[in-house]
């Protein structure tokens, strides 16, 4: 398996890992997937990557910028998706580790996760690379009519920000 920079050209692959995510109903608060014009739009240029084996991509991971204002400049929101055949295969793992080298290279000293509590692999998955829990968000949004809560994680990078 290698784990490379995310093409335009992945989108198709991308975005039916995205759907069988969003199909789940704990995964995200959308319903559908964007057109890649406005997926691009709201992720970060750098940190998009994609786990690869033979060719046929198993999972992808990005950053969104968490707000416009320049003081957050270095905090990232991550997404992490893995397709349905290749989950509790180590993808997701690989993927956050370098995600984690990515972020800290581009300059990022804080990057972050907002996960549906029933998301129990995502949870694991977030501690395993050093996530730390900080809070519960509750009833902070609606899918299909339901609130939901969603609990916040958030990795800080020991290189970047300290000074």
């Amino acid at each position: 398996m290698v784990i490379r920079s995310m093409a335009p050209s992945d989108w198709e692959h991308v975005s039916r890992i995205y759907l069988e995510g969003i199909s789940t109903g704990f995964a995200t608060f959308e319903t559908q997937a964007p057109k890649y014009q406005d997926w691009d739009r709201a992720h970060t240029k750098e940190c998009r990557l994609i786990a690869e084996n033979e060719g046929e991509i198993l999972g992808w991971a990005a950053l969104s910028p968490v707000s416009s204002r320049c003081v957050y400049g270095g905090v990232g929101e991550v997404s992490v998706y893995i397709s349905d055949k290749s989950r509790g295969k180590g993808v997701g793992k690989l993927l956050m580790q370098h995600l984690i080298e990515e972020s800290e290279k581009a300059g990022y000293w804080t990057i972050q996760s907002g996960i549906f509590p029933e998301n129990l692999a995502s949870i694991k998955l977030h501690e395993k690379v050093g996530f730390r829990y900080i809070g519960k968000r509750e009833r902070v949004g609606k899918i299909h009519g339901v609130w939901k809560d969603n609990l916040l994680f958030e990795k800080r990078s020991p290189k970047v920000g300290t000074d």
